[in-house]
């Protein structure tokens, strides 16, 4: 392998605050929010042009697709997403559950308007490239912009990256999932021209359930949810193969629609599911941009010709980058468990609870019983390095824990305890290790959050 050395050189300080997030997607912006709102400065650095993440930039609405009325739910800034969103007229109805389907376009705004009315400096168009270590000690991040190469001091960092960017490159322990068994990435889009009425009837009249869902793509669910209803698709899909438009080995065309607006688009298709691509390899992420593109463009010549109401179809757009499900996770203080997940697990620690949806590694379980676990601060502190703490799809645990954790709503949940930890560090000039977890939770319960 090549390799070229690069001179030392001093670089500007452009900002400081007490409180650094990486990455404003769900757990990212929930953790800025947080921590500003306990009386802290935050500082929010997003690499694209609007906050969001998987909702605002990948193009996913439902953050909360799994609410039935048997849910326990979650309390807190996450909750407040969708009620805000509904109040500025960026919600619908979801189909399939008691949530709302937040419109990718409008949550840009929502989110604009978390980060004005809670005090937080937004730094948008800036990729992280690097930490800013003392020994074991962060003191800071390394930026990549159109202004060049630019260091923020902070007291406290959270990395909300979704990849465990910053905690990987500090050198904190970390794991990936093995490139066979990670889950798929996803190209979103969505259509014009679609006769809503007429897909109204066809779906009235092909009813389809998570039993079709999880029979058609391997899955195993608890056996409750299997006569539920889902907006899933397949059967254009399976004529579509039979006469030849899909080749047979292009496979992971199929899967959900998302809402449908009288004006006749159709937001939200997740219908690519594409395995085999590494998220923390540039050259992965290439090839699954395009490749998911022009699986798009086969899922909509079949939906043309083989679904009801989509016959005049146009694609309206992509989103913004492509939607990732799993790779790196840190090593932190506690290792969360399948077994935690599923079991109702009770924790001292606990920053939130979390309902017993797992969706992922073959399995499929909707929480219409009540059922939830807590989770533990300890997920969210990766070893060996201090002023450090994650949220979102990185904290700690096995495949089956992150299977739940990795969900946008549990992403809110991570994300919260974070940045009440990190100001909780800040007001009592401690590292986010040594504080008191009670320290933390009477932040959290300031905040409405339910711990237990």
């Amino acid at each position: 392998m090549k390799e070229i050395f690069e001179d030392s050189r001093s670089v500007e300080v452009i900002a400081e605050a007490d409180v650094i997030v990486v990455g404003g997607g769900p757990g990212g912006l929930a953790a800025a929010v947080s921590a500003a709102r306990a009386g802290v400065s935050v500082l929010l650095v997003e690499r694209y042009g609007c906050f969001g993440g998987v909702i605002s930039q990948v193009g996913v609405e439902s953050i909360a697709w799994y609410r039935y009325e048997g849910t326990t739910d979650i309390e807190g800034i996450g909750i407040e997403f969708e009620q805000r969103a509904r109040k500025m007229g960026g919600s619908r109805n979801e189909s399939q559950s008691q949530s709302e389907m937040l419109d990718p376009e409008s949550f840009k705004l929502v989110a604009d308007q978390f980060v004005e009315k809670a005090g937080i400096q937004p730094l948008l168009h800036c990729l992280v490239a690097a930490p800013y270590l003392e020994g074991n000690v962060l003191r800071g991040v390394i930026t990549e912009s159109k202004m060049g190469r630019k260091v923020i001091l902070g007291r406290v960092v959270i990395d909300a990256t979704g990849d465990a960017d910053i905690a990987s490159r500090a050198g904190a322990p970390c794991k990936k999932t093995p490139l066979e068994e990670m889950l798929g990435v996803t190209v979103m889009f969505s259509c014009s021209g679609i006769d809503k009425k007429r897909f109204q009837e066809y779906v009235r009249d092909n009813p389809t359930t998570y039993g079709d869902w999880a029979e058609s793509w391997n899955v195993k669910t608890s056996g409750k949810e299997d006569s539920l209803f889902s907006p899933y698709l397949d059967k254009p899909f399976k004529l579509a193969r039979e006469e030849g438009l899909i080749p047979d080995n292009i496979l992971g065309i199929g899967g959900t629609w998302g809402s449908i607006t009288d004006s006749g688009e159709a937001i939200s298709m997740n219908m690519i599911y594409m395995t085999g691509y590494d998220c923390t390899d540039v050259w992965d992420l290439t090839r699954a941009e395009i490749e998911g593109r022009k699986r798009v463009n086969l899922a909509l010549k079949a939906l043309r010709r083989y679904l009801p109401g989509f016959e005049n179809a146009s694609l309206r757009n992509f989103g913004m980058t492509l939607g990732t499900r799993d790779s790196r996770k840190i090593v932190g203080e506690y290792v969360l468990t399948g077994e935690d997940v599923q079991n109702q697990a009770r924790f001292e620690d606990s920053i939130g609870i979390f309902p017993e949806f797992i969706d992922g590694y073959g399995k499929l379980v909707l929480p219409t019983t009540g059922r939830y676990f807590q989770v533990p601060y300890r997920i969210l502190l990766p070893l060996e390095i201090d002023n450090l703490l994650v949220a979102g799809r990185c904290v700690s645990g096995e495949q089956i824990a992150h299977a739940a954790t990795r969900n946008m709503m549990c992403c809110t949940v991570t994300g919260q305890g974070a940045g009440a930890a990190a100001a909780a560090a800040v007001l009592h000039n401690t590292t986010p290790r040594d504080l008191e977890i009670k320290q933390i939770q009477d932040i959290l319960v300031k905040q409405q959050v339910r711990l237990y």
